[in-house]
């Protein structure tokens, strides 16, 4: 049996893939999940590859089929069809600063619109959202998936600042 690499500390698929690291299939349950649902709240202890699965979905919406070769879900999914992927993270960063969230989250709404050549006509990021969302939809025909990664951290970092917590809570809320 070959020997393989733990994939320790690794968050991408692709990286998991290049490098030949071990990688258990859980391609099925996720085939599962995308066939019988469509609104998921996953939350499992820290270092459970929550982060994994996220980048994984990415992959498959996106059509990387490459990725999923001797997978479960490589025959079972149609790679011809490609969706657009809005994935928010909110790993970096310290949010017990009052204007961390909003900054972040506007970067974030940047950088999307730019990859996608989407001029943003809105200030506010639950409009900047809404936007995105559907002049993606309306050019690609294609419904849009959205991951959120972290989404509980800007709440966790400003427990220390009630105040603060209860914006952040309030603000992820309305976007």
């Amino acid at each position: 049996m070959e020997k393989r690499r733990l994939p320790v500390g690794i968050q991408t698929l692709g990286t998991i893939r290049a490098r030949n690291c071990y990688y258990v299939d859980k391609t099925p349950h996720v085939l599962r999940l995308v066939e019988e649902g469509s609104h998921y709240f996953l939350s499992r202890p820290r270092r459970f590859g929550k982060s994994l699965l996220g980048d994984t979905l990415k992959e498959l919406f996106k059509g990387n089929g490459e990725l999923f070769q001797g997978l479960a879900i490589h025959g079972e999914w149609d790679w011809s069809v490609q969706h657009p992927v809005l994935r928010f993270q909110f790993a970096g960063g310290n949010y017990g600063d009052p204007d961390r969230l909003h900054r972040s989250l506007a970067r974030q709404l940047d950088v999307i619109g730019e990859n996608a050549e989407i001029e943003s006509r809105y200030a506010d990021a639950p409009d900047r959202f809404d936007h995105l969302v559907r002049t993606l939809h309306r050019n690609t025909g294609q419904r849009v998936v959205v991951l959120v990664d972290e989404y509980d951290k800007p709440i966790l970092d400003a427990l220390p600042e009630p105040d603060v917590a209860c914006a952040n809570r309030d603000f992820l809320r309305g976007f």
